[in-house]
């Protein structure tokens, strides 16, 4: 009798024993199962990071300089134009394909920088860098005069090494070149003086 109750007692202890490994282990399957399950929800840096608005310190800028920065995995060019540089670009607009940024202004060109100048100051150049032709980087050309791939009179600004598209120092292309559209103006605005901030607007401007 007693011998059955002690056999009894171990089955039922072993019993438990297995019960108890055997939930555990269902658990612990289950939580790691969940983990990656729940971290899909969460956004991850480098996702944030491809949208994020991008600060910018421009007090060291020099005129005739430019700065390039990535914003959603674009290059943005921020170039200080001289003043001779800003006064010659309105002589340009017989020779540009959209002087006055009208085509597709919602895609390229935001409000503020409907103008000659396309900027908000007129001495600071903000474009995307991506030829509108096929997507290749243009290189910079600030130099004025004869040089190899460009015209005689050439008064600065960009060439697209892949097929020959060029654009003044607005990023304004000139007629009769592959690329349909004038260098793309990012979203941006002044958070002071020396700061600009790439990817968000005021909405007032």
């Amino acid at each position: 009798m007693s011998d059955m109750n002690s056999g009894s007692t171990r089955i039922d202890t072993s019993k438990r024993t297995w019960l108890i490994a055997s939930g555990c282990a269902g658990v612990a399957g289950g939580v790691a199962t969940a983990i990656p399950f729940v971290s899909t929800f969460q956004p991850s840096e480098k996702a944030k990071a491809a949208g994020a608005a991008v600060e910018v310190d421009i007090s060291a800028l020099k005129v005739g300089e430019k700065i390039t920065v990535e914003w959603r995995g674009k290059p943005v060019w921020i170039l200080k134009r001289s003043p001779e540089q800003i006064a010659e670009l309105p002589k340009l607009d017989g020779q540009l394909a959209d002087p006055l940024s009208k085509r597709h202004p919602d895609e390229f060109t935001p409000k503020y920088a409907q103008n000659e100048h396309r900027s908000i100051k007129p001495d600071v150049l903000v474009v995307v860098g991506i030829c509108t032709h096929l997507g290749c980087s243009p290189t910079d050309r600030f130099q004025a005069g004869p040089q190899p791939s460009l015209p005689n009179d050439w008064e600065g600004g960009f060439l697209c090494p892949c097929h020959g598209s060029t654009f003044d120092l607005a990023g304004r292309v000139f007629k009769n070149k592959p690329a349909p559209d004038n260098l793309p103006v990012p979203p941006h605005m002044y958070l002071s003086d020396t700061k600009l901030l790439i990817g968000e607007d005021s909405k007032k401007a």
